[in-house]
């Protein structure tokens, strides 16, 4: 099994939720987070014309956990669900999982997800 992260843009998520459940990946989690990359921020003017810059941007976590013969289908769709083409779009970083458990139910392994 394989954990997905992927860090994408909070205005590409229902693209991405809805591509992943199209093509059978329901369990998901997603969490709302602040960042920053390559993009480094954004230069903002205020309404008194003074320059902020914003250095944290607003971005979306998204985990999943897959079989380790899902892993390139699910990377792919995300990556083509959340790219802009622009930089900020995001990176996904991919761990292994040892072991998966179902709390209600005590079952192990891929038979859970």
């Amino acid at each position: 099994m394989e954990k997905i992260e992927a860090i994408i843009r909070p205005e590409k998520l229902e693209a991405v939720k809805n591509a992943l459940a199209a093509q059978g990946f329901m369990g998901l989690n997603v969490i709302g987070v602040t960042g920053r990359g390559v993009q480094k921020g954004i230069i903002h003017a205020g309404r008194t014309g003074e320059k902020v810059e914003i250095d944290m941007l607003p971005k979306v976590k998204l985990q999943l956990v897959v079989k380790d013969q899902d892993r390139e289908r699910a990377v792919d769709i995300i990556m083509n669900a959340a790219r802009t083409g622009v930089i900020g779009d995001g990176k996904i970083f991919i761990t292994p999982v040892s072991e998966a458990i179902r709390v209600r139910t005590g079952e192990r392994g891929e038979q859970v997800l």
